[in-house]
């Protein structure tokens, strides 16, 4: 945490949350030292703007990462995925403290579309406004509260100003309190009371007990944390489980045939969204019982009635005998699922995990290792201050007797609790120590095939419980499930964009009275192999430079632009003016039946003379940057896409090309993207070539190429980019 652990008598204590209840809590945490101010803070906060349940985190002091320190209105269990999170999470709460605004997500619809690993694992309906805890200097954490589904769509300007207020107060005394070294101290979640008795006559009067006990159907209560606190007799028998086993207990661990996900989700649905739920589910050995639940923000009331109808049925039973499973897991599974499949190469795996997996479980730093020809290949690492002690491990071979070798070969996970006991085994490893006190070494199979090795790392000594040994393997399952993905994304990416270089020429020749500078920018969604080309070549006195774009993004596009390419040059060697070689690269694209058109503009340079002449084939038009600065667009004449009529005629245009002209020729890459104009995205390109068109050419192709000119922030390329700039020299 980010307070100092040494503490001043008779100050004020900033609370932190050990996640357990008042009824849960040993003697010693319960014991009041100050004033509860997180509990307090979050609690007339979401009085203020009648929130219904809500939590403060805390921002930690060495890493930048968020963990929560209170809760309210709902177990944290409903939370669980997101205890700890690191700064970068794409969650609201680190989008608010990371950015320092408030996030508002109105609704089920619109969590979905912006935080999707929350809507896969809270799928109900209900509103969020996350907002920063900071001062002008300082960021402390964040805090988030929800409402029930029924809250309007968009947040008032009276919530707005409370909320923000009230975390702007939060955040000064925070402030003080780091001024002044006081350490947090834990502080209790503000849920429901806890249980307050054993027997039917807590729900109240003898004689309300009574009237409960001679209805017909069911009635248990609920708290917030689905413990049983009230079960009347006809509830009792309808579930055939003594009311002695189930008070205190959760309904769906005292009746296994209610033991599942599915019958849980529809209590946490209720409690989310505070509308009433219902669910049908099968009593063994074939009775249908009816659940109808009732939430409050204090917790739910239960109906038990049997089933009128087979058409109330739908869903098929469990099996009585089924495995048990917590809901705890269940989030934290979902969660980080959703979060991997959004990995796509090697690297968004390693920053994932960093994210998400390595804060979960209480790790400071990961390394991801693979293996090529035998020797150990580190991926990526997160967490150490001198790489070098993890790279040195890069090209070892298998064969060391180190535990991310052992690891890797045998699929067996390794555990050390602390330095000593990793010594003891690996004496060798001691002699560089990388600054850490436990390690959890996790094999990354897929269909028994180990595919890498996950290492977590503690700053201190870590006893790894054998339920937390079970999770991480488990986890390490999702992980090696996206790592496969993205080694082979990788590998596909890296030969289908060494196949587009290796048909790109791969330097531009010298030419007298020339300078020229050429770019090649792929897309940046997918693997595909893009069109474009351009080239540029000697001819007698003069110069030929040409541009294109294949149609399509394929091995085929690519093979295409390279039968093309070799076509203009082969062309142009023989001596064909401008407009016979584009007639001649038509024909051919015609007689090779590829059914792909391609745009293109050849050009004939003349600088002895001053002259450029053109031809051109639906590509977009070149720009010419004359001597004095101004920019011109040059409409010229031209013919249709290559490839699609045989008879077609390219009709050739003269411009001037004095010493101290540029030509700029690109792909429409640079200037076309999703929602923006032609015409403003060309006048854009015309104004930078007008104010830095003096740079140096390779300066030059750099700017222009940079994406913030080309598509908005954080927006993907959809397609690639050539640009090739041709300059006049005296």
């Amino acid at each position: 945490m980010f307070l100092s652990p040494v503490a001043r008598p008779c100050e004020e204590v900033v609370g932190v949350s050990d996640g357990q209840s008042s009824a849960q809590a040993p003697a010693a945490a319960r014991t009041p030292v100050g004033r509860p101010l997180l509990s307090l803070a979050l609690a007339s906060m979401m009085d203020e703007v009648h929130a219904h349940s809500g939590a403060v985190y805390l921002l930690g002091r060495d890493q930048p990462v968020l963990e929560m320190a209170v809760m309210a209105g709902l177990p944290r269990a409903f939370a669980a995925p997101w205890e700890r999170v690191g700064l970068s999470a794409p969650i609201p709460v680190a989008d608010a403290a990371r950015e320092r605004r408030l996030v508002w997500v109105g609704g089920e619809e619109e969590m979905a579309r912006r935080y999707p690993r929350i809507a896969m694992v809270l799928p109900y309906p209900f509103a969020l406004a996350a907002v920063p805890v900071a001062t002008e200097s300082t960021v402390y954490g964040a805090v988030f509260v929800t409402w029930p589904g029924g809250h309007p769509q968009d947040l008032s300007d009276r919530e707005r100003e409370h909320l923000t207020a009230a975390c702007g107060r939060l955040a000064v005394r925070l402030e003080r309190a780091a001024e002044h070294s006081i350490p947090p101290h834990p502080e209790t979640d503000l849920v429901a009371s806890p249980l307050v008795g054993g027997m039917a006559g807590t729900l109240g009067t003898v004689e309300a007990a009574r009237m409960v006990s001679r209805l017909p159907y069911g009635l248990v209560s609920l708290d917030l944390h689905g413990r049983i606190g009230f079960v009347n007799a006809a509830a009792a028998e309808l579930l055939n489980v003594p009311v002695s086993r189930l008070l205190g207990t959760q309904l769906w661990a005292s009746v296994p045939w209610l033991n599942d996900p599915v019958y849980e989700d529809r209590y946490r649905a209720a409690l989310m969204s505070q509308h009433t739920a219902s669910f049908v589910a099968l009593r063994p050995p074939g009775e249908w019982l009816s659940f109808r639940l009732y939430p409050s923000t204090t917790g739910l009331s239960v109906r038990i009635t049997r089933a009128r109808a087979m058409a109330e049925m739908n869903r098929t039973a469990p099996p009585p005998d089924g495995t048990p499973t917590r809901l705890v897991t269940i989030t934290q599974v979902l969660n980080l699922a959703s979060a991997l499949t959004e990995a796509v190469g090697v690297q968004d795996v390693v920053q994932l995990v960093a994210d998400e997996i390595a804060p979960a479980v209480g790790s400071q730093a990961l390394v991801l290792l693979g293996s090529r020809a035998n020797r150990l290949r580190v991926l990526g690492h997160r967490g150490y201050r001198d790489a070098s002690v993890v790279e040195r491990f890069d090209g070892m071979p298998l064969t060391e007797p180190t535990p991310g070798t052992h690891v890797l070969r045998t699929g067996v996970p390794a555990f050390f609790e602390s330095q000593e006991q990793l010594e003891r085994l690996y004496p060798a490893r001691g002699a560089r120590p990388d600054g850490f006190a436990a390690w959890a070494y996790l094999p990354l199979i897929v269909q028994s095939r180990p595919v890498g090795t996950c290492v977590l790392s503690y700053a201190e000594p870590h006893p790894f419980p054998t339920e937390e040994r079970a999770v991480m393997t488990s986890l390490a399952g999702l992980i090696a499930q996206a790592l496969e993905r993205a080694l082979l994304y990788d590998a596909k990416h890296r030969l289908a964009h060494g196949l587009q270089e290796a048909l790109l020429p791969h330097s531009l020749p010298s030419l007298p009275g020339i300078e020229a500078a050429a770019r090649y920018v792929p897309a940046t969604q997918g693997m595909d192999i893009g069109g474009d080309f351009y080239d540029l070549v000697r001819t007698q006195g003069m110069a030929a430079a040409v541009i294109g774009d294949v149609q399509g993004h394929n091995v085929t596009a690519a093979g295409l632009m390279g039968q093309v390419r070799t076509a203009v040059r082969a062309y142009t060697a023989v001596g064909q003016a401008p407009e016979e070689v584009m007639r001649s690269t038509n024909r051919l694209l015609l007689d090779l039946g590829a059914d792909l058109f391609a745009s293109c503009l050849y050009l004939r340079l003349d600088p002895a003379r001053g002259r450029a002449v053109m031809s051109r084939a639906g590509h977009p038009p070149p720009l010419l940057r004359r001597p004095d600065g101004r920019v011109r667009v040059l409409d010229l004449a031209g013919g249709p896409l290559l490839g699609i009529d045989a008879s077609a005629v390219y009709p050739t245009t003269e411009v001037a090309f004095a010493p101290g002209s540029l030509l700029v020729l690109y792909t429409d890459g640079l200037v076309e993207s999703p929602g923006t104009d032609f015409e403003e995205a060309l006048a854009g390109l015309g104004r930078r070539l007008a104010d830095a068109g003096d740079q140096p050419l390779d300066e030059l192709a750099d700017s222009l190429v940079r994406p913030e000119h080309h598509r908005a922030d954080g927006e993907e390329r959809l397609d690639d980019i050539a640009l090739l700039l041709l300059r006049a020299v005296g």
